[in-house]
């Protein structure tokens, strides 16, 4: 499943000039895309559609992204299988990716999963 970028309503994004700052902001949303994502409580294929869309804009993000999994009580295969797509894609274009957090049910799927080294 690649994460790779498309260009939709809800997934475009513009670069914004704030003095010597560039930004990049969520046209969708009208919410600037900062380093920090924090994941949900409940990362299901329920929701991996909205999830989806908010981090597509972060995967060219310029700055290293840092997800934040401490909240995270409930995720499952398919959601993993996302990130680690995010994952994978940015590091391709040799962004960086940072974790937060030690949430017990994150750590435990993506052990099980084999996903630990990269998540």
């Amino acid at each position: 499943m690649s994460m790779k970028k498309r260009t939709t309503a809800t997934t475009a994004t513009k670069k914004v000039r704030r003095g010597s700052t560039t930004k990049v902001e969520a046209i969708a949303k009208d919410e600037p895309l900062v380093g920090l994502f924090t994941l949900p409580a409940e990362c299901t294929t329920h929701d991996a559609g909205e999830l989806k869309a908010r981090l597509l804009p972060l995967i060219t993000h310029p700055e290293t992204v840092t997800l934040d999994r401490g909240s995270v009580q409930r995720v499952d295969t398919a959601t993993l299988q996302m990130l680690a797509a995010f994952v994978r894609d940015r590091r391709a274009e040799g962004l960086a990716v940072e974790w937060s957090g030690e949430g017990a049910a994150f750590k435990n799927a993506a052990s099980l999963l084999g996903l630990s080294s990269l998540l």
